[in-house]
């Protein structure tokens, strides 16, 4: 082994519309070595990593940025490697061994986590790099001779364990799955959960309905359910916090965690507050997204999360970020020496049969206000209300000579041209300051030159906000930024957007399901509350423990504050400490 990878995305990767930079720049095959070939049957380069000096020049000639050429950890040899995609494909090294209760995976997208699932589940048989031959469980089975791994997957080979997988993507489900909600959960409840299971995620409304008819988070709820009330001997979910508003998502976790009680269960999870909740014990997983991915042994839930913060892996002697993320306890803000940026009289705005309230306020230069509540009841329709996209029915939002941005919940991609040149329409891109505080942070610098219609989730969401935050403008109005983000790129935002709000000194509106980021960012917090899609209630700006306190109270979750890196960390329901803070009201922090 070289101590070297060469990774080609494939669909990056277009042949027939280049000049093959690759090899006609490449000093190897300018000396006749065969460092990159055509291969036929692929139609694509590839690269051999045992004669491959590193040089870097392939990368830099793609015009499709389609290569990289990584150095590995000295201790990642090829006898190490459990799945490989191909040739120039990731590579994933480690993996997890189930054990009783909830086994959390936590790291960033592109690294393996999803294809653990699909190998423990056995949708995958895991080929330990070997391209050449058909995977086979006898030789995965000898591979992890002596191991907990060995009895799995002998027992996974011959069907003695039953796994059951909820899977990261649940958009499809509309095009195989056929009838109402109610008649797909009645036919594989195996367990006889049904009332108890659709009570706790809230699915009574949907069960007359058919799939095509379901929201995202709508059709999350369902795969939950679904897989929940199944019989099987291990559970996978992946992402099962995806689509899904702060109430649901600890429903959610509440099914999960009950099966836990006398299943084995593995999740994969980006919400730290979430994963936290969930999880006995965590596998941290790091590597280059695409690349390769390498999983850490387990650690203590607090201790992983809190080691994942700070960034450095001690034991296995990694840095993953360069810079710790704290959560510092801001003072409150001394509003009386910042000029006002906004006012807004009570407003109310009624769309069909839905109804919306909001009590007045005013926003002043500098802060960051987040805004929390359920899914549909309003908050959407409150901030577009600030932007003037929509006109209140009574009331008025006075905002003389200010600019306003606004980065909606769901991002058109119907702009006709290159990253760039979106970017370049709203700003100078090419001043040191907006390199360094947007395009490098947010990662945007390999996709400058990709087609907008042609992004990612997780590609369009940063793109989007990036370009929200580089208008000339006062008010920034940002509906929903951690979608389709993963927990690293999560941080990276909400350091971002905070970091842009204290230097561009404008206000900042933040609507988002993820608390953890809200608690990071946000000084005051608007709460909203009500019956989705019928009544929706938003209270006036307030101080951060108030608002919190009001949020949390009408989910009925306490939270307390890590005593090592300051995040909030929920209360396990019905605990001592659960129980007193819900006894003196305060739902919000209280010091571990």
């Amino acid at each position: 082994m070289t101590g070297r990878l060469a990774i080609l995305d494939y669909d990056r990767c277009q042949p027939r519309r280049c000049s093959t930079e690759c090899m006609k720049y490449c000093p190897g095959v300018r000396m006749d070595e065969e460092t990159i070939v055509m291969d036929e049957d692929l139609g694509k380069p590839i690269i051999s990593e045992e004669l491959c000096g590193g040089c870097g020049i392939c990368v830099k000639r793609c015009p499709f940025a389609a290569i990289n050429i990584i150095g590995l950890p000295g201790e990642l040899t090829e006898d190490k490697i459990i799945h490989s995609y191909g040739k120039n494909r990731f590579r994933l090294y480690g993996l997890i061994t189930p054990r009783d209760g909830v086994v959390g995976i936590l790291g960033p997208n592109g690294v393996g986590k999803s294809t653990i699932l699909s190998i423990l589940s056995g949708i995958t048989t895991p080929n330990l790099n070997n391209l050449d031959e058909e995977p086979k469980y006898e030789t995965v089975i000898k591979r992890f001779s002596g191991t907990e791994l060995q009895t799995y997957f002998e027992k996974l080979s011959k069907k003695e364990i039953i796994p059951i997988h909820k899977p990261q993507y649940i958009d499809a489900l509309p095009k195989v799955v056929k009838g109402t909600v109610g008649e797909l959960l009645k036919k594989v409840d195996e367990k006889r959960m049904f009332n108890e299971i659709i009570e706790v995620l809230e699915l009574n409304n949907l069960l007359d309905r058919s799939f095509d008819q379901l929201s995202g988070g709508e059709l999350q709820r369902v795969a939950i359910a679904a897989a929940s009330l199944r019989e099987g001997d291990i559970y996978y979910y992946d992402e099962p916090s995806s689509w899904l508003d702060v109430r649901q998502r600890f429903n959610a976790a509440k099914i999960i965690r009950k099966i836990a009680e006398n299943k084995k269960v593995v999740a994969v999870e980006h919400d730290l507050i979430v994963l936290d909740y969930l999880s006995d014990n965590i596998h941290i997983m790091y590597g280059i997204p695409s690349a390769y991915g390498v999983v850490t042994h387990p650690r203590a839930t607090r201790t992983g999360i809190n080691t994942y913060l700070d960034g450095f892996l001690r034991e296995e002697n990694i840095r993953v970020r360069k810079s710790p993320i704290v959560f510092e306890k801001r003072p409150p803000i001394n509003y009386t020496n910042r000029p006002e940026l906004l006012n807004y009289s009570k407003v109310s705005k009624t769309l069909g049969n839905f109804n919306l309230t909001v009590e007045g306020g005013t926003i002043h230069k500098g802060e960051v206000v987040g805004i929390l509540g359920p899914n549909g009841i309003g908050k959407t329709t409150f901030a577009k209300i600030l932007a003037g996209i929509i006109k209140p029915d009574n009331g008025t939002v006075s905002a003389k000579e200010v600019k306003i941005s606004y980065k909606p919940q769901y991002i058109a991609t119907d702009f006709d041209g290159t990253v760039r040149d979106l970017l370049m329409s709203v700003a100078n891109i090419n001043t040191s300051f907006y390199k360094s505080e947007i395009i490098k942070p947010l990662s945007l610098e390999k996709i400058m030159d990709f087609e907008v219609k042609n992004l990612s989730g997780g590609e369009l969401q940063r793109v989007a906000i990036a370009s929200c935050l580089s208008m000339d403008a006062d008010i920034y109005l940002i509906d929903e930024p951690s979608a389709f983000l993963d927990v690293e790129q999560r941080l990276v935002v909400s350091r971002t957007i905070r970091r842009m709000a204290d230097e561009k000194e404008g206000a900042m509106f933040v609507i988002d399901h993820d608390i953890l980021f809200q608690d990071y960012i946000s000084d005051r917090f608007i709460v909203f509350s009500g019956e989705a899609g019928k009544i929706g209630k938003g209270s006036a700006p307030l101080d951060k423990r108030s608002g919190a306190n009001k949020f949390l109270k009408e989910m009925n979750i306490t939270f307390r504050r890590d005593a090592e890196t300051g995040r909030p960390r929920v209360n396990k329901e019905g605990s001592q400490r659960d129980q007193y803070q819900k006894e003196i009201g305060e739902y919000y922090y209280t010091e571990e």
